[in-house]
């Protein structure tokens, strides 16, 4: 953990704007400081050993007023500049974090932060995006402590304290000899105690990233878990979590406050030694009352922008521990997205060849050597047990997840054989594969429904039509009927006008489900993608989305859905057997005939 990293000036352009105008701010308080001293210390010298009086010292308390207001103004600027750049900087990495996993993400990656994931019963992680939320929010915001503290003090300790070391050596060598001599005492310190509260506020970050992940965990599975009635066992487990941050975090308050007071104990003695050698000098008369004084008020000065340093260090440990992951994030290599434009969905053939998929943790990948075609305007079930890959498929189809092997082949029309290493196009254009196309242009033809569908905060009105926004209310009304979402506006206050909260809150699971398939049903995307989309309706329910295959497939809409109720099964044109790899009952490497 770096004073001052480097990355953060590469990263973000506030920060070097900050660090030079702190700086001059710096330079210009080291001058006035200087100034301050010397002029008080003639002053004081001047009434009490030459008998002067103010008339002869009316001048010189002029420019010490108008030094210290310079002195006032000097730092209320840092301060207010401090807060700005802070919110600059942290806004900056937030935005460059959030793009860089976006980057990341349409590039076919994991998104980094989501190591910590939960189990999607597929064999793999879901990317729940709760440790780089953490991370963009509440990690990022640590830093306005060490931005409008800690840096300010610390550019100050590198251009106040060796100049003002400088004037006292000018003034009394033996001084400035006795604060050279201690000085140093105070960063080793600074160093052992950091060497601790760096791993502390590695641990703090991590136990609150932790405590994030379940809480939202938690929440997410909150009908799964009242359904079951397990729900009140879930608070132990949050409640250990939270013991374990808050341990964290006063074990961090307690490093600092024992290194606090560390650092006045040192200050004190230092300032102590110096005062003392000017005063039995001044006894002796070897040392006059001028000098005396210009070096006792500049001593404190000397230590104390170091001091400061520690001090505020405890407080911006937090703020340096999630740049510093911030920084690990954006410094992993992204790989290079593709430029070629999708080609038109509604007539492509979309051809998964022999893809293979690996987990963390789980020794066979899932799905394995998968080999599976989509035809225009089809409709497919992928169907298996639990943890064969289903929900992975979906992702790679979507282009969320790249494939350890094997690839995803578009081909406009034609027939296409899913055997061998490459795939040969019968006729029709030459296929593509996905990592080469545009992921813009690819998910602007694709509408997805998924196991949890997203939902803003807002209206009904304005969450049903976010995927098709000039959709009319009588659009709205005919979709709303063959979802059967309408019987559920009916019941809600307000109608279409009914609010709803953060994640659908207002709504209960199955409620969102449906007005998730309304919302999808407005879509003009040619492509359609369910993810268990009956896995929060009950049996009566389900006809629903029954209706809604069938009105999709009357538009000719290519659908592709993960399904384990045999209706659902039923109403699909094919079914593709993710573990056992079996294409409409022909098995792997049999030619699929596409119709053109």
């Amino acid at each position: 953990m770096k004073p001052l990293d480097p990355r953060l000036l590469r990263q973000a352009r506030a920060a070097r704007r900050y660090v030079v105008l702190t700086t001059g701010l710096g330079v210009a308080t080291t001058a006035l400081l200087v100034v301050q001293s010397l002029l008080l210390a003639r002053i004081i010298a001047g009434v009490a050993m030459d008998g002067e009086s103010l008339a002869d010292v009316r001048a010189q308390v002029v420019v010490l007023g108008i030094v210290l207001a310079a002195r006032a103004v000097i730092a209320g600027a840092q301060e207010r500049f401090g807060h700005r750049a802070a919110t600059a900087v942290v806004r900056q990495l937030r935005e460059r974090l959030i793009d860089h996993a976006t980057r990341e993400l349409g590039a076919g990656q994991r998104v980094p932060g989501n190591e910590n994931g939960t189990e999607n019963g597929e064999g793999g992680v879901t990317p729940s995006g709760a440790p780089l939320a953490l991370l963009a929010t509440r990690g990022l915001d640590a830093l306005d402590g060490y931005l409008t503290r800690y840096l300010p003090q610390l550019l100050l300790s590198a251009t106040l304290t060796p100049a003002v070391l400088v004037v006292i050596w000018w003034e009394d060598w033996i001084a400035g000899l006795t604060i050279l001599l201690t000085l140093p005492l105070i960063p080793l310190f600074m160093a052992l105690i950091g060497m601790v509260s760096q791993s502390e506020a590695d641990r703090g970050l991590a136990s609150l990233q932790r405590l994030g992940t379940q809480v939202l965990d938690l929440i997410a599975g909150l009908p799964t878990l009242r359904a079951l009635g397990t729900a009140s066992h879930q608070a132990e487990r949050v409640r250990v979590a939270g013991d374990a941050h808050r341990r964290a975090t006063m074990k961090t308050l307690r490093t600092a406050f024992l290194s606090a007071l560390v650092l006045e104990v040192l200050v004190t003695l230092s300032v102590a030694l110096v005062a003392v050698g000017i005063g039995l000098r001044l006894v002796h008369g070897s040392l006059g009352l001028h000098t005396g004084l210009a070096v006792l008020l500049l001593a404190p000065e000397v230590y104390l922008p170091l001091r400061t340093v520690g001090t505020h260090f405890h407080a911006s440990v937090d703020g340096l521990a999630a740049a510093q992951q911030a920084f690990d994030v954006l410094e992993r290599p992204v790989p290079v997205r593709g430029t070629v434009p999708a080609p038109d969905l509604a007539r492509t053939t979309i051809s998964l060849d022999a893809v293979s998929v690996r987990h963390d943790g789980v020794p066979t990948p899932t799905p394995d050597r998968l080999s599976a075609g989509l035809a225009p305007g089809e409709i497919v079930a992928l169907t298996g047990p639990s943890g064969s890959g289903k929900s992975t498929a979906v992702a790679v189809l979507l282009g969320l997840r790249a494939p350890d092997s094997g690839a995803v082949v578009l081909s406009d029309s034609g027939a296409v054989t899913l055997s061998g290493a490459e795939p040969v196009t019968l006729s029709g254009a030459g296929p593509v594969s996905l990592a080469d196309v545009e992921p813009e242009s690819w998910w602007r033809q694709i509408a997805w429904c998924p196991q949890h569908p997203v939902l803003v905060p807002g209206t009904l009105h304005e969450n049903v039509r976010l995927l098709c926004p000039s959709a009319t209310d009588a659009q709205i009304a005919e979709a709303a009927r063959v979802t059967k979402f309408d019987d559920v506006v009916s019941t809600v206050p307000g109608g279409w006008s009914g609010r709803v909260g953060q994640g659908g809150t207002g709504l209960s699971a199955g409620q969102r489900q449906r007005l998730a398939l309304t919302r999808l049903l407005l879509s003009d995307a040619p492509l359609v993608v369910l993810d268990e989309p009956t896995a929060h309706l009950d049996a009566g329910s389900e006809r629903a989305v029954l209706d809604l295959l069938t009105e999709l497939r009357r538009r000719g809409r290519t659908v592709v859905m993960v399904a384990h109720r045999p209706a659902l099964v039923a109403a699909a044109d094919r079914t593709i057997d993710v573990s056992g790899h079996t294409v409409a009952g022909l098995e792997t490497g049999s030619q699929m005939e596409v119709p053109a």
